[in-house]
């Protein structure tokens, strides 16, 4: 779960709150009220730093009077595939965009190698989302990527002593989900 800074800006805007008013509500013992303006601040603004924790994000939602589906994203990372990333990308360009129904229907009758990872990261973050009493049928696809991983490098032995490298690549698979607003 990641909170998103435009849905935080216009839900304080509704209900009347600014940032120093929701950081004194926020503050804790070990999280004073500096640390929570410069988190908020941060999060408004769309970073992402210091990572909002699911129960800070329930409970800015608690205080904003809304559903926690409406100020956060649900995403999934999956790390260190077993794949190249040249490759997942054919898989994730199919997705980006669909609904979560049609998306895992796409990748189960996939018959590449990285939909069995690609379908679990998708399915991860819909139990996070059905966790957070997400509208499961309104769920789409918002942001999926694939990103370079390690490199594992070995060795094949050739002829009159030499040795081809061989590269066996690896890649970090990242899927977030939304709410499809209905206008």
């Amino acid at each position: 779960m990641r909170i998103q800074g435009k849905k935080l800006s216009q839900a304080m805007q509704k209900k009347g709150l600014s940032a120093d008013q929701l950081a004194q509500a926020l503050a804790e013992p070990g999280f004073g009220v500096s640390d929570a303006l410069r988190s908020v601040n941060n999060w408004t603004a769309g970073r992402d730093h210091p990572r909002c924790r699911a129960k800070t994000i329930r409970k800015i939602a608690e205080l904003l009077s809304v559903r926690t589906a409406d100020i956060c994203k649900f995403t999934c990372e999956y790390n260190n595939h077993r794949g190249s990333p040249r490759k997942a990308k054919l898989l994730i360009d199919l997705i980006r965009g669909k609904s979560v129904v049609e998306a895992e229907n796409l990748l189960t009758f996939t018959q590449k190698r990285a939909s069995a990872n690609i379908k679990r990261a998708l399915l991860a973050a819909r139990t996070e989302a059905e966790l957070a009493d997400a509208d499961t049928g309104a769920l789409f696809v918002t942001e999926a990527t694939v990103d370079q991983g390690p490199v594992m490098k070995r060795f094949q032995p050739k002829d009159r002593g030499r040795a081809h490298s061989i590269h066996k690549f690896f890649s970090h698979i990242t899927v977030s989900l939304e709410e499809k607003v209905a206008n």
